[in-house]
């Protein structure tokens, strides 16, 4: 199946590492957005990293919330330069959007967003999403974009949530405890059990683990939208996917 409009949303984990932001896994994934839209399928970014970038240049102690928004407020501006200079590579722009949940309760505010993305996406410029962090301390706190992203598929009318993660797919139970673990490569239903299951960060500017995955998955699967939930530290399983139409690794949420 190809799709018209696709959201990417990649975590915090993914793209920090030795607590800064890691350029070969930016470059990579500026890759492959590239590469879907010379197939004419138009990408929706969602993308943590705020809070890292911003720690590169004041290192504060991230544990209390202010310090988080302090971070998130620097960050964001050094996160887009970064992203701004690998796309220029491809002689392609992109552009920043802050969004908080309030936005997207408002049914006018959602439409003036609605109305701008489309605009963008018409003229190939690669909107770049992200919680407004310096008003909105939820995500700070738990969810890594997962539910903004999640909510971003659906309001923006996209198809397809792919989100590139530490964890690489959903398996039949922990991987890190049973060695006898099976990833489940299509899923078409989520249970309330599996929703209770305690997160798990697994990385310190992580704050997100696999529940709050199932539960954008489960909001996607309730309003019949796709999800592709993949490793990001590699990307040749949803590069297989996207480009290829071939499922290799990871998990796809569908009815």
């Amino acid at each position: 199946m190809k799709f018209k409009r696709v959201v990417i949303k990649v975590g915090s984990h993914v793209l920090t590492e030795n607590r800064a932001v890691s350029k070969k896994r930016m470059i990579d994934l500026v890759d492959l957005i590239a590469r879907l839209m010379e197939r004419d399928i138009e990408v929706i970014l969602v993308s943590s990293g705020a809070v890292s970038a911003g720690y590169t240049v004041l290192p504060l102690d991230k544990l209390t919330i202010g310090n988080k928004q302090v971070l998130a407020s620097i960050g964001q501006p050094l996160l887009l330069k970064m992203y701004q200079e690998k796309f220029a590579k491809y002689n392609l722009l992109c552009s920043q959007i802050l969004l908080s949940a309030a936005d997207l309760d408002s049914k006018k505010r959602t439409h003036l967003a609605q109305v701008t993305i489309d605009n963008l996406l018409k003229n190939r410029v690669v909107p770049i999403i992200n919680e407004n962090d310096v008003i909105a301390t939820e995500e700070l706190v738990f969810g890594d974009n997962d539910q903004l992203s999640a909510s971003v598929t659906d309001n923006f009318n996209a198809e397809l949530l792919v989100i590139l993660s530490d964890i690489d797919a959903l398996y039949t139970k922990d991987p890190r405890r049973h060695s006898d673990a099976e990833i489940r490569k299509e899923v078409s239903q989520i249970t309330d059990e599996e929703l209770k299951d305690m997160p798990s960060p697994n990385g310190e500017f992580a704050t997100g683990g696999i529940v709050t995955k199932l539960k954008a998955a489960k909001y996607l699967l309730d309003r019949d939208k796709q999800m592709f939930l993949s490793t990001g530290f590699k990307l040749d399983d949803i590069e297989s996917f996207l480009l290829n139409g071939v499922h290799r690794g990871g998990t796809l949420f569908k009815k």
